[in-house]
């Protein structure tokens, strides 16, 4: 037994004969709260949130396309043309735009993380990444520039959808799961707002398709 299902089943015992259920079915049938209309273009509202988040979007229309369009964004700012990736997304032909990445998990001095996506939630302009051995979460959270690849078929518009989504695909949750909207930041200091405090100073969302 894991340890979520053996933590589940004594909540279970705690309340008694009576409620010895499923939780995670008891939890689906629990009546959702209102929602606000969702009447946007998903693609076009996701980037107008993340642009607004100070994430930078630019617009694929293949992933064939993606390796020289993010070799153009970080020339375009000096930026190192050497990083880490999940392996997931490492055979994409990134060699022939200049760009040397490992794919393996992030260290502390590794600059550049390229990463995938599994949603993207387009209410909030929110990735909404997993965790998992072809996905390390140090890819996205150490480097200073993290550049996600997001298809345009994968966006959702509200959050209760992408839970809804991972539990269809999925069935049980990972170890992790990371929201990120926008460049780490922090007020913590004066109020002044700092990018870059506890994560990437920089996050480029190519949207694919």
């Amino acid at each position: 037994m894991s340890a979520r299902e053996n933590i589940l089943a004594r909540i279970g015992q705690a309340r008694g004969p009576a409620a010895a259920v499923d939780i995670d079915a008891e939890m689906r049938r629990h009546q959702r709260g209102p929602l606000p209309p969702q009447e946007f273009n998903l693609v076009k509202h996701f980037g107008e949130q993340a642009t607004r988040l100070a994430s930078d979007v630019a617009p694929a229309a293949t992933i064939a396309e993606a390796p020289r369009l993010i070799a153009r964004y970080l020339s375009e700012r000096r930026l190192p043309m050497k990083g880490v990736c999940w392996p997931a997304v490492a055979p994409y032909d990134w060699g022939s735009a200049g760009i040397e990445l490992q794919a393996r998990a992030a260290r502390g001095d590794d600059l550049l993380g390229i990463t995938g996506a599994f949603l993207g939630i387009a209410e909030t302009g929110t990735l909404m990444l997993l965790s998992g051995p072809q996905t390390p979460a140090t890819v996205s959270l150490l480097p200073e520039t993290h550049i996600a690849l997001l298809e345009a078929g994968r966006i959702v518009a509200t959050m209760e959808q992408a839970w809804d989504r991972l539990r269809l695909e999925r069935g049980t949750l990972p170890r992790a799961v990371n929201f990120i909207s926008g460049p780490s930041r922090t007020a913590d200091i004066e109020q002044t707002v700092t990018l870059g405090a506890h994560g990437p100073y920089r996050v480029l969302i190519v949207i694919v398709g």
